[in-house]
């Protein structure tokens, strides 16, 4: 297990379940607001490394409609360190880009029921350029290797 180091009072009613993942800081229980200490620029149509999502910030400022594959199970499992439980959120910020980005799910990623049943809103993995162009992403781990994807904003 990792070591956490934090600053502030942390409260549960129910125990703590998953892991946050990812170089995050800012007031998590109070106002909601987590600011990621790094990010990962993909520009061009790639499959992102696992530490690139690991980030859980990826950015894009392409010209070119691009598609960002996400990492396998297996590798993202091992990088956010996820187990059974594990609920991980990914930003994709397409903001100052040109064009469109598309998320493509990998081996052991599968969209997840309500991605599927409603494609218009969960299943959405297309992100608009500019000014309404960011998205936020679930990840869902049913194992250490095996995610679940849904939009969810």
């Amino acid at each position: 297990m990792a070591s956490t180091t934090f600053s502030g009072p942390v409260t549960s009613t129910n125990g703590f379940i998953g892991a946050l993942a990812g170089n995050v800081t800012g007031n998590i229980a109070g106002s909601g607001s987590i600011t990621h200490a790094s990010t990962a620029a993909i520009n061009a149509t790639a499959t992102a490394t696992a530490a690139q999502v690991a980030t859980g910030y990826i950015t894009s400022t392409s010209a070119a409609a691009t598609s960002i594959t996400l990492p396998t199970g297996t590798l993202l499992g091992a990088a956010l360190g996820a187990v059974r439980g594990t609920v991980f959120d990914l930003y994709v910020d397409n903001t100052a880009g040109a064009s469109t980005v598309t998320m493509v799910v990998a081996v052991n990623g599968i969209l997840s029921s309500a991605a599927a049943d409603t494609p218009g809103s969960f299943g959405d993995l297309t992100i608009a350029a500019g000014a309404t162009g960011i998205a936020r992403f679930t990840l869902m781990f049913a194992s250490a290797t095996a995610y679940t994807f849904s939009r969810t904003a």
